[in-house]
């Protein structure tokens, strides 16, 4: 009885200590933004910076202008930004979706094989590391579509996280979960449904989290040589030579990059701790 006391008195005291940290950092980060806030404001009304460079009132109150009035339609090259938002988002659901159809199976088949590995990386190192806009020209040339270079170029650019990180992933499953696996008669598919792939998901989850990054980051830079999307929405605002509204898409894409990340993030999680619990 005493133990369980000491025990219950013991995540308490850790319940309160996380609480506190979890206030003090939210009071710290508030301030912190204060103070940028009132430097950014002194600094654009003072011109400490480049000229032109507009005050933060004036862009929260474009923020606002633009987060309650999203939706407005004035032709094909004057969208409110939440349309421009969904065609992105839809770009990227597309080419995410294909890169993670493609990747997923595709790891798991190269990672059950040692020589199919070796044989292979080669080609993830080369085009790993190549810049995802150097292949929108070819893009262009092939499909003669912004939308469908769009979809490729999302493609081509996440496609590599997720099939290496499950190649990895499945490469490194404990021999002693195969073994047992086939000592009790399990057939290939059964194996591999049922030991590899849950042995796996961790970093298949992972190359995924990766991925959706990349599609996030990689779609506003296409758009802006495309047409339509937030990408073109901060080109189009360059050319009007308004900053203020460039601000906005900046904080807009940024706030819903780490809604996207945390969807993943708490995957992970679910996938950890069941891989913990088993």
């Amino acid at each position: 009885m005493t133990a369980v006391r000491e025990r219950l008195t013991q995540n308490t005291k850790e319940k309160r200590l996380f609480e506190n940290e979890n206030v003090q950092a939210l009071l710290l980060f508030l301030l912190s933004l204060a103070i940028f806030l009132l430097f950014w404001e002194i600094g654009a009304r003072m011109k400490f910076f480049a000229k032109g460079m507009p005050t933060a009132s004036l862009t929260i109150k474009e923020l606002w202008y633009w987060t309650t009035h999203p939706f407005y339609d004035n032709g094909p090259n004057d969208l409110g930004i939440g349309w421009n938002l969904l065609i992105s988002l839809r770009r990227v659901a597309i080419g995410y979706s294909l890169a993670s159809v493609i990747a997923v199976p595709l790891g798991i088949l190269i990672g059950m094989s040692k020589v199919a590995f070796k044989a292979f990386n080669p080609y993830f190192q080369l085009l790993k590391p190549v810049s995802p806009l150097a292949w929108l020209p070819l893009g262009l040339y092939i499909f003669r579509n912004s939308e469908m270079t769009g979809i490729f170029i999302i493609t081509i650019a996440s496609i590599w996280p997720t099939l290496t990180n499950t190649a990895f992933g499945v490469a490194n499953v404990n021999s002693d979960y195969l073994d047992v696996s086939k000592t009790l008669g399990a057939s290939r598919w059964r194996t591999i449904f049922k030991v590899i792939i849950p042995a796996a998901l961790p970093n298949i989850i992972s190359g995924l989290r990766i991925s959706m990054g990349i599609s996030w980051l990689v779609i506003v830079a296409a758009e802006m040589l495309l047409g339509t999307g937030l990408g073109y929405f901060i080109w189009n605002e360059w050319n009007n030579l308004y900053i203020p509204n460039i601000l906005v898409t900046i904080f807009i894409i940024g706030v819903v990059g780490i809604i996207l990340d945390q969807i993943f993030a708490y995957l992970e999680k679910l996938v950890s701790f069941g891989k913990q619990s088993s």
